[in-house]
Formats: C-alpha cells, sequence, structure tokens
C-alpha cells in the first residue's frame, strides 16, 4: 500500500482582505473564509491524491475571531487522514499581525473531500503516514469523526463505531 504524508499535501494561501470582502463591521465575511478554506483543502486533497477532488462536507467551522479589514490571513492544509477514497482535510487560519509580523490563529475547520475520476466515480487513494504529534492527533481523531459522521446519518450502527465507543468505555 502506498504512503504519503501529511506534509505532502500541505498547502498554504496567504492573502489581504479587502473592503470588498468585509461585512459592516469591517471584518471578513464568514462566507468568504470558507471559499479561501475550501480551496486551499481542494488543492491539499489533490496533492494527496493526484486526482480529482470533490467537497463532500464541511464538517466543521470554528469562527473564533474575527478579521479585520487590511489583514494578512494564511490559510494552512493538510490532509489529516485518507480514507479508501475519501479524506478529510484541516485546516489552520491565521493572521499577521502588520506590525509585528507575529501570526496567531484565529480559526480552523475540517472538510471531507472525494477522489474521483472523470466521469465522477470515486477512486481509491493513498493512505496517510503522520509523522509530528499533531498529525497524529489530528490522524486518531478523523476516525472518530468519521464514524460519528455516519451514525448520525444513519450509516453505520452505532455499536459499530468502535474508536467513538472507547470514548465512552
Amino acid at each position: 500500500m502506498e504512503y504519503k504524508t501529511p506534509t505532502q499535501s500541505r498547502t498554504i494561501l496567504t492573502d489581504m482582505v479587502l473592503p470588498s470582502e468585509t461585512n459592516p463591521l469591517n471584518n471578513l465575511f464568514g462566507g468568504e473564509l470558507l471559499a479561501r478554506m475550501d480551496r486551499a483543502a481542494s488543492i491539499a486533497a489533490r496533492r494527496h491524491s493526484r486526482k480529482i477532488t470533490v467537497t463532500a462536507s464541511v464538517n466543521h467551522v470554528a469562527f473564533n475571531r474575527s478579521i479585520p479589514l487590511g489583514s494578512v490571513v494564511t490559510v494552512e492544509a493538510k490532509v489529516s487522514r485518507a480514507f479508501k477514497t475519501s479524506m478529510e482535510v484541516f485546516l489552520d487560519v491565521w493572521i499577521e499581525d502588520r506590525e509585528s509580523g507575529e501570526r496567531e490563529k484565529a480559526n480552523e475547520a475540517i472538510y471531507t473531500f472525494v477522489a474521483v475520476d472523470e466521469s465522477g466515480k470515486p477512486v481509491k487513494i493513498p493512505a496517510i503516514n503522520p509523522e509530528t504529534d499533531l498529525e497524529k492527533e489530528r490522524y486518531e481523531g478523523a476516525l472518530r469523526r468519521k464514524q460519528l459522521s455516519l451514525v448520525l446519518a444513519g450509516k453505520m450502527n452505532p455499536n459499530d463505531a468502535t474508536e467513538l465507543k472507547a470514548l465512552f468505555q
């Protein structure tokens, strides 16, 4: 089986918040941030699979901090776990202080992508071999998140969600 590391899919998009992208409080529209995250996640998924990828779901978004007009925003995406044809992409959003240049984490998100062929049929992708402690933590959490999603969608019997059950035993 072929393995890749999360670093091989790492995608970084950096841009500035312009007036046309802000709400009446002069902060970045949430939808604009979602679009930026979707683009970064899509590139990361493509880098991992080397296939066409489509957004299957936005599993989690945390708008922890508003992003003001003029801010330099960096979206960093990496594939955190690959399943048979789908992959979870974890995104971190950073704001760069205009004067000091220091970065602070503002938001995060988790997207799911599916690799497909030219006719839209799902195709197999390489597995992930996490290297850092954070990559290992996100890798392990991805299976629990997938099981929870499948249980909530009625596609998995809760008794079969072994990773989720282990949290409560």
